[in-house]
């Protein structure tokens, strides 16, 4: 049997600027996905980017190279992990006029 976690890294955040999830320990894992439900948007063209980061320590971030692609309207989107070190994240860009986003992200994880 396989242990699996799921972790809540932002739960219905409104936001009007780039943020960054909390990071997140994952030495342990060998699977992870992250899920984003978008559950507004607000402004003109309003545009998520979210990529995936990297880090050896908790501190330092580096871009994994896995990227959702650009979510532009309310709903619920993955991605899969494959390679990634001892620690992860969501780094999230918001673009157009006046953005604006309710939005909830999750890491799970499997061992």
């Amino acid at each position: 049997m396989r242990n699996f976690y799921t972790v809540v890294l932002e739960r219905m955040k409104s936001r009007s600027e780039d943020f960054n999830t909390e990071p997140y320990e994952t030495g342990w894992a060998s699977e992870a996905m992250f899920f984003i439900r978008v559950h507004e948007f607000s402004g003109g063209a309003v545009r998520l980017d979210a990529r995936v980061q990297v880090s050896v320590d908790g501190i330092t971030w580096i871009d994994e190279g896995t990227r959702f692609p650009a979510l532009d309207k309310a709903g619920d989107y993955f991605i899969k992990v494959g390679h990634f070190g001892g620690w992860l994240r969501l780094c999230n860009t918001l673009s157009g006029d006046s953005p604006g986003i309710k939005v909830t992200e999750w890491l799970v994880l499997k061992e």
